[in-house]
């Protein structure tokens, strides 16, 4: 099958991709948010001067593999590219920036992060982590470190405090650390609960992760250690529906926006719709690129928000379909008709989920004949630039929202 032909089969979820030349040699591995948009990219007739582009005449095989979240997609990356060592992942890659995951030999491991340059200023410290085993992990390029280290300590439970102190640690108290900072947990333990765990799923390994707190659960829940038994199996929900959208977010603008001529987009639209105040309905209209792709639109009943509020029937359309990330793939934008309150209440709202994608409100005014761009709250130079190249199409998905939500409000009228 022809390799531009066969990425429409790819899926719209993160995951991992390999090119192959006729050698049937792996020459480029990448991860993506969405494996088909990244992979079509590659393709299209405006191209940048990224290396692979130049040697795409190189490909005749393309594979993918799916990922259940985009942790595991920096870590499948780093894994394969450490096991391939494919020659397009080094040329034109500053390398000095490549993070990494390093977990100490102390009596209470430390998890750290570590830049490639600080490990190429101190040979002693480099040779000495990669002396103890499973010590060093990645390097994981483009990665957001202080989210990922947020997401682990989170999965895993293990200690940002010290051994030894007078009272409890705050995450101690909230249920997010075992108690090294009080002698709750031995050293050996501490180990063997969280240490090990945690290495095995920078390895790759989050199904063995499963199934051993699995067989933990049902161990402790015998012994009657209901709160331990508790404690895993929310463990186990949280490894299953990992939330990391942010997680390669702090470049996120300057990488996608700024080779925007290069991927197609998926956009997602919002609007509200009610009739004097009256049976409000909120629309969700995707697109890929320009195109809308209209058997994802969704529309929202509103259930708690006042309907007359624009801005809280908005926050409450964004709330359920948030709920549903695991199922539906975060766009690369957000697009809301309305002006600043819309955009600051909808930022709010990411952020405290953790969630960094930009968002863009188009201001209509009171005869729906202006509009008014207001680009997030910090926008970057590349995301300005891109709005400014592209502002027929988000006005086209602004007004495709509007019409949907109308179209549902309209509807849902005659059937009352």
């Amino acid at each position: 099958m022809d390799q531009q032909k066969k990425t429409t089969f790819f899926p719209n979820s993160p995951g991992v991709y390999f090119f192959y030349n006729a050698a049937k040699e792996v020459i480029y591995i990448g991860k993506a948010t969405s494996l088909k948009n990244r992979v079509q990219s590659y393709f299209n007739t405006k191209k940048r001067d990224r290396p692979i582009e130049k040697m795409m005449h190189e490909v005749v095989d393309i594979k993918v593999e799916k990922t259940d979240s985009v942790l595991e997609a920096v870590i499948l990356e780093a894994n394969s590219i450490k096991a391939y060592a494919p020659r397009y992942n080094v040329i034109g890659k500053d390398n000095r920036s490549w993070n990494y995951v390093v977990i100490t030999d102390d009596m209470y491991p430390k998890v750290e992060t570590v830049r490639q340059h600080t490990l190429d200023g101190n040979r002693d410290l480099f040779f000495s982590l990669k002396q103890q085993q499973g010590a060093v992990f990645g390097p994981y390029p483009g990665l957001n470190t202080k989210v990922a280290m947020k997401i682990l300590q989170r999965l895993f439970y293990f200690s940002t405090c010290k051994s030894g102190a007078k009272r409890p640690c705050l995450n101690y108290q909230m249920g997010k650390c075992l108690g090294v900072c009080v002698g709750k947990i031995t050293s050996l333990e501490y180990k063997k609960q969280v240490i090990a765990p945690l290495k095995t799923f920078l390895r790759g390994g989050k199904k063995e992760v499963v199934y051993l707190l699995q067989k933990r659960m049902i161990t402790e829940s015998k012994k009657h250690n209901y709160e331990d038994a508790a404690r895993l199996r929310d463990q186990i929900r949280s490894l299953e529906r990992i939330h990391d959208i942010a997680l390669i977010n702090t470049s996120f603008t300057t990488t996608v926006f700024s080779h925007a001529q290069d991927e197609v987009l998926h956009i997602e639209g919002y609007d509200i719709s009610h009739f004097g105040g009256k049976g409000a309905v909120g629309s969700m209209v995707v697109f890929e690129g320009a195109y809308p792709i209209k058997k994802k639109y969704r529309s929202f009943g509103i259930k708690k928000a006042e309907p007359g509020d624009d801005v809280a029937c908005l926050v409450e359309v964004l709330e359920r379909r948030l709920l549903r990330a695991n199922s539906w793939s975060l766009p690369h934008l957000f697009l809301v008709d309305g002006g600043k309150g819309q955009v600051n209440a909808i930022k709010n709202l990411l952020k405290s989920n953790n969630i960094y994608i930009p968002v863009v409100g188009i201001a209509k005014g009171p005869a729906r004949k202006k509009n008014e761009f207001i680009v997030d709250v910090q926008p970057s130079r590349e995301l300005i630039r891109w709005v400014g190249k592209n502002r027929h199409t988000l006005i086209s998905v602004r007004d495709e929202a509007h019409r949907f939500a109308l179209r549902r409000q309209k509807s849902k009228r005659k059937i009352r």
